[in-house]
């Protein structure tokens, strides 16, 4: 389409791009001090046979009508015009409506299709849903922070604040002394941010605390976790057991009166219930370093010199995603504050505590004083929802009790469900039950750029374009950078962006007024920059107009230095800052979540045992951690994705001596099981992992090798297989894909190949 080099951006990197003789370039921000190497998966993608060039119906939706069917992921699919597919799916949609309600659909997506403000799936879908029909039953919090979010707005008010505003990286490298991090801080995850990321400056702040002085520890299974640039300290931990540690180290700062008493008596409530549980006041069990060292497998003796490294010095307390995406997931993020108070920290700069500090680029940055606005979505007038990661739970069991942050709530009973950039056979649990799930709908549409697991799934799949073949404008609150995301190449085949598919789609319901309001794509992004540039003007701030800055394709915005300030306003006035708690302190103990009276989350934290413990069955422990190849699943075909496997499998590692007792060599296929399913991975071998873990990265495209088995065997590596989907917690009923058990062998047979990337079937008529 274009030899003039053209501005873009993603969720890990703006760059620009080239098309020339059907070749494509992309080279990284000029201004990138560390660019992510994703950004070579877009050298392939174009023009992949995954893509997805036309309509589709699934055939035995097509010949036998809607309804639960057990041929959903194993069944052929039709080329259809989009006449027809807009004739099948505004009649499916009104017809499920009308029979139904609103109640009975469900809209999908997840948010992370593109880093696009305006062609951002989720939004597009909600809106065309709430425009046309009146609403639709949402899913709420993330898979990533599911327990975290439900449980910090409880015990400090506001995790946004926490997260998103806390201490930035900047003030980290300038005068933090020990920054403990538990789940580590590992720069594959920090490449991504949504709504782009123009400079990945993580690197580079650590390299310049740690030369300044600052220790780093991470405690973590993985030595990966923490990046050379730290030259810090490693502390390995079975998975799962951060909570015990932590109440070890508050055991022993409060036994040598190392505890800051003033900070916790005018700051917290509830430390004199935690230190009570801390000696056993009630069951005689002492929460000390020797009871801790035996369930997370750091001894006694490094416990307790840990707790007297951090007394007195000006200590960063972070806690990472992976820690809360697992069984009784809120207690370690809870302990994580609890710990930084009983230091004294909270309000200090450079000292306090950061709730997923090195998760995602946004965290850790400061903010712009002004941002770019979101579409709007309109009136939900679908008062039901669900957690996000109980999906399943949904679909097998429409009407049954749940419970959810103190209340009880039942499962509404979905007929169809519409899904657009999103890819939950990536980020769900236990995928075989997920299949048997989404085989209870009526009807599933999908948008998909490519044939992903879920569009495999889908009853209609309408083909979406890809990122780079439309424009949009690229900005995150936390990115200084705007760009202009101008479209590099010509839409695949016959694919169209989601807003194009809903503005037809909404005409021919006689709803395209309320969705469109009269605007084409490039007028949106018109009138949401003009909205910015009114607030510009607000605050004196001079922004070129709207066809200045898609010539010129960037400009930069002015920023906040305001990390922090939640706990630092409290602690310098917390009469006139108060949290915004029940309390207006920190809630060590919460008597909102006591009167909840649920047993698996009581009004103070506690260790509670996981059931995914190793045994004889499944000796070891699997960590199905984030893919440093690419963001989630998105685009595993791409070119760096697909360099880093090893026979066009995932990559699992694994210990020396986990490989020797088994026979298991480098390069080998191996085969990781439980009572769920199993998987092919190719094997690496490495001292960087702890003993009686494995690692196997999330993202490979789900592949089984018969997609109908009620225990299917991927051929790709996808963990999820594996992995258990419960809830963390009756509290926040929050994703636990972090931490499942599992057994591994060597694949004695002849791998069958992998086939992810083979499109289906299809007929043409």
């Amino acid at each position: 389409m274009t030899v003039k080099p053209t501005t873009h951006s993603s969720h890990w990197g703006a760059f620009t791009a080239v098309l020339h003789d059907d070749k494509l370039v992309v080279t990284p921000f000029a201004g990138d001090p560390d660019p992510s190497p994703i950004l070579k998966n877009f050298e392939n993608a174009l023009d992949h046979k995954v893509r997805i060039a036309t309509p589709m119906v699934r055939r035995g939706w097509l010949e036998n009508g809607p309804g639960p069917d057990d041929r959903r992921g194993d069944d052929e699919y039709i080329a259809i015009s989009w006449e027809e597919a807009y004739a099948l799916v505004s009649g499916e949609l009104s017809r499920v409506a009308t029979t139904h309600g609103p109640e009975s659909v469900f809209g999908g997506s997840y948010g992370w299709s593109s880093a696009g403000r305006f062609h951002h799936a989720q939004s597009q879908v909600h809106r065309f849903l709430n425009t046309t029909i009146g609403g639709y039953v949402r899913s709420v919090n993330s898979y990533s922070s599911g327990a975290a979010s439900v449980i910090l707005p409880h015990i400090v008010g506001d995790m946004n604040e926490i997260a998103r505003r806390g201490v930035s990286w900047e003030e980290i490298s300038e005068h933090t002394d020990v920054l403990l991090s538990f789940g580590g801080l590992a720069l594959k995850n920090s490449q991504v941010a949504s709504g782009g990321l123009s400079e990945h400056t993580e690197r580079g702040f650590i390299d310049k605390a740690a030369k300044r002085g600052t220790t780093f520890i991470s405690v973590s299974p993985l030595e990966s976790d923490l990046p050379d640039e730290a030259r810090g300290e490693w502390l390995a931990i079975k998975p799962g057991t951060d909570a015990a540690l932590i109440l070890a180290l508050l055991h022993v700062l409060n036994a040598n009166q190392w505890s800051d008493e003033d900070f916790l008596a005018r700051y917290c409530v509830g430390w004199d219930k935690l230190v009570a549980y801390l000696c056993g006041a009630e069951d005689g069990q002492m929460r000390d370093a020797q009871w801790a060292s035996e369930i997370c497998g750091i001894s006694a003796a490094r416990i307790e010199s840990l707790a007297a490294e951090l007394y007195g010095k000006r200590v960063m307390i972070s806690v990472a995603h992976a820690l809360q995406r697992a069984e009784h997931g809120e207690q370690p993020v809870w302990l994580g504050l609890v710990l930084s108070a009983a230091l004294g920290q909270p309000g200090l700069p450079g000292g306090g505590y950061g709730y997923a500090l090195g998760a995602l680029g946004h965290y850790g940055k400061h903010h712009n004083q002004v941002s770019f606005p979101a579409l709007p979505q309109g009136k939900n007038g679908v008062k039901d929802f669900i957690p996000v990661a109980r999906l399943s739970d949904m679909l097998l069991n429409p009407g049954e009790e749940f419970r959810y942050n103190g209340q009880t709530l039942r499962y509404p009973h979905i007929k169809l469900a519409w899904w657009a950039g999103g890819n939950p056979f990536h980020h769900h649990q236990d995928l075989a039950r997920l299949r048997r799930a989404f085989n209870q709908l009526d009807t599933l549409i999908v948008h998909e750029v490519a044939w992903t697991a879920t569009a495999r799934h889908a009853d209609i799949v309408l083909p979406a374009t890809m990122t780079l073949e439309r424009e949009d404008v690229g900005g995150a609150p936390t990115d200084r950078h705007l760009f202009a995301m101008q479209p590099v190449a010509k839409p695949f085949g016959e694919a169209k962006d989601d807003y194009s598919i809903f503005a037809e789609l909404a005409k021919r319901l006689g709803r395209e007024e309320a969705f469109t309001e009269g605007r084409t794509a490039r007028e949106w992004l018109q009138h949401l920059y003009q909205q910015m540039q009114e607030k510009c003007e607000q605050q004196n701030i001079s922004v070129p107009n709207f066809e200045q800055f898609w010539e010129i394709g960037q400009l930069q915005l002015p920023q906040l230095k305001d990390g922090g300030r939640l706990l630092r306003n409290l602690r310098n006035d917390p009469d006139r800052y108060p949290l915004p708690t029940p309390s207006g302190k920190i809630e060590i103990f919460s008597q909102t979540i006591a009167d909840f009276n649920d047993a698996d989350c009581p009004g103070h934290p506690v260790w509670l045992e996981p059931t995914q413990k190793p045994d004889s069955q499944n000796p070891l422990y699997l960590i199905a951690n984030q893919p440093a190849t690419k963001l989630h699943s998105q685009l595993d075909y791409g070119k760096h994705s697909v360099s880093q496997k090893l026979d066009g499998r995932e990559i699992c590692r694994l210990h020396p001596q986990d490989a020797l007792s088994r026979g298991i060599k480098v390069g080998d296929t191996a085969i990781i099981s439980n009572s769920r399913g199993a998987v092919l991975a190719s094997v690496e071998i490495s001292k960087q992992i702890m003993q009686g873990v494995i690692q196997l990265p999330t993202g490979a495209w789900y592949d089984p090798q018969d997609a109908r088995a009620a225990h299917p065997l991927c051929r790709h590596g996808n963990p999820n297989v594996l992995t258990l989907d419960v809830g963390t917690s009756s509290l926040a009923q929050g994703c636990c894909g972090q931490i499942t058990t599992v057994n591994i062998a060597r694949f004695e047979d002849v791998a069958p190949a992998v086939r992810a990337f083979e499109p289906p079937v299809v007929l043409y008529r």
